[in-house]
Formats: structure tokens, C-alpha cells, sequence
């Protein structure tokens, strides 16, 4: 079996009234070439009349985000021209590429009714040569998402991207990252075979797992090492997994605010971009 480097226990962050737990980056982890980034919002509950998300229109280039909503909604909106209400169990996929401006915030309803809300944003890097790609979004609802059960039902794969036998995932990575929510019913067991040379993420959203004899509770981010391809879970209560792979990218990363970059320059370049108005306008 693959073995487990260490397990890192994401940080309290709150961002005003919405908690957050951020596992990536940390003290002890920068990243998991090429996930950069995770931050778990919630789970909590909103008052009716509450003011929702607080991301409001801001830049990104360089990188992805891929969303899940777990609970509650997010209405998106940015400088393409792309707008959407994506709720629970949704996924929302965007990349920055050469550069737009987006805003995430809750929908009105959301915001009069209030009720529950729990969200993860992981952020993945992209290459030197994606860098300036055209920028894309795509925001599915759950029944958008293909599913595969597995031990007799007691498994359920939420396929975000890559494949599961026949089974094609609901968006096509751009680098060729494998991405799934997976919920486990209490007891249940799920053997994976990933390649050596690519890097795991697993990251426990709910519940409680044991990964290759190893105990990983909710709000745990188990980092492995590259020497074999077996990874073995079971279940120890009902939970919920976010699963990923990918080849790592290999080249320098120079993050600051919203922007993902190779080189300190281009960082620079990001922001006279921004302030030129080469991110798109916003209405």
C-alpha cells in the first residue's frame, strides 16, 4: 500500500461570520503539486434576512477553482459573461487562465430564507503553458454529475473529472486531474489503485476513515508518499471524501493574492493587467 507521509489538521480561519477551515497551504504543507489550495466553509446555519457569502468581485489568473456545494447555493457571476445558481451537490469549474473577474456570493433566496451552507473550494495550478489560457466556467447541479456505486450502494463516487470505468466525469481537466466527491456508508470498504507518479489529494470533509491502516477524521488532509499504488479506506462512520490525482506539474510557483504565476515578473505583470482593465469589465 501507498505509504501516508503525515495527516495535517485543517486551521480555524474564520472569514467574518463564515466559518472556514483551511488545510492548504500550511505551515507544514505548501502543496500537493498541482492542488494548491482548499478552504471548507462551513457546515453552519444562516439566519433568514443574513448577508451570505462574502466574495465579491475579484481577480484570478494563472490557476482553477473547482467548487462543491454541499449545502445552500452560490450564485456565480463574472467578466465573461457567465452566470449561474449552482446548489447542493453541485460542482462549479472555473479557469482563470489569462485572467477574469469573478464573484461568489449567495442568491437572494439564500440570503431571505436563510438554512444550511458547507462548501469547499480547492484550487488547481496550471502550467507555464496554460497560464494565458482562455478563461472558461461551467457550474452543474447534482444531477449533472454522474455517480457510480460501489460495495452493493454502500459507496457512492461523485465523478467531478477523469474517468471510472465507463464512466466519464462531468468536466474535462485541462491536465488531466482526477477528481471526485466519495460517500461512504458506516463500514463500507473501497480499494484504489493510483499511479506512483501521481500525487494524491484526500482531504476527510466528513466522518471518519481509515486509510491504509491509518485513522483520518473530518477536517484531515492526508499527504502520502509516491511508492506504491494501493489505497485501501474503509469507513468507520458514515463520511464523505474529497478524492484527487494528478500527475505533478513541476515548475515554480509564485502565489500572491488571487494570482498563480511562475515568477515574481509575472506576478507584477498580473496586477498592471488587472489595473489596466485587461481582466474584462464589470457591470
Amino acid at each position: 500500500m501507498r505509504s501516508i507521509k503525515k495527516i495535517h489538521t485543517a486551521a480555524y480561519a474564520p472569514i467574518a461570520d463564515l466559518k472556514t477551515f483551511s488545510p492548504l497551504p500550511s505551515r507544514s504543507l505548501q502543496q500537493i503539486d498541482p492542488f494548491l489550495f482548499l478552504n471548507h466553509h462551513g457546515p453552519q446555519k444562516y439566519s433568514p434576512r443574513n448577508n451570505g457569502l462574502p466574495f465579491g468581485p475579484h481577480p484570478h489568473r494563472g490557476m482553477e477553482t473547482v467548487t462543491f456545494i454541499l449545502e445552500g447555493d452560490i450564485m456565480h457571476k463574472d467578466s465573461g459573461g457567465h452566470e449561474s445558481v449552482i446548489t447542493a451537490g453541485g460542482v462549479q469549474w472555473m479557469t482563470a487562465g489569462r485572467g477574469l473577474i469573478h464573484a461568489e456570493v449567495s442568491s437572494d433566496a439564500f440570503k431571505q430564507q436563510g438554512g444550511d451552507l458547507e462548501i469547499l473550494q480547492l484550487w488547481l495550478n496550471l502550467p507555464s503553458r496554460l497560464k494565458m489560457t482562455e478563461p472558461f466556467y461551467k457550474g452543474l447541479q447534482k444531477e449533472d454529475i454522474p455517480t457510480v456505486d460501489l460495495d452493493n450502494g454502500a459507496i457512492r463516487v461523485n465523478l467531478v473529472s477523469g474517468t471510472i470505468g465507463d464512466t466519464k466525469g462531468a468536466f474535462e481537466s485541462l491536465i488531466g486531474v482526477h477528481l471526485s466527491t466519495i460517500e461512504f456508508k458506516s463500514d463500507a470498504e473501497l480499494n484504489l489503485q493510483v499511479p506512483t507518479d501521481h500525487n494524491i489529494f484526500f482531504y476527510v470533509i466528513r466522518g471518519e476513515l481509515t486509510v491504509n491502516e491509518q485513522k483520518a477524521e473530518a477536517f484531515q488532509l492526508v499527504e502520502f508518499n509516491n511508492d506504491a499504488e494501493d489505497v485501501h479506506i474503509e469507513a468507520a462512520a458514515d463520511s464523505i471524501l474529497l478524492f484527487g490525482h494528478a500527475k505533478p506539474i513541476g515548475e515554480p510557483v509564485v502565489a500572491q493574492g488571487p494570482f498563480v504565476m511562475n515568477t515574481e515578473q509575472e506576478i507584477h505583470e498580473a496586477y498592471d493587467d488587472y489595473r489596466k482593465g485587461k481582466f474584462g469589465s464589470w457591470k
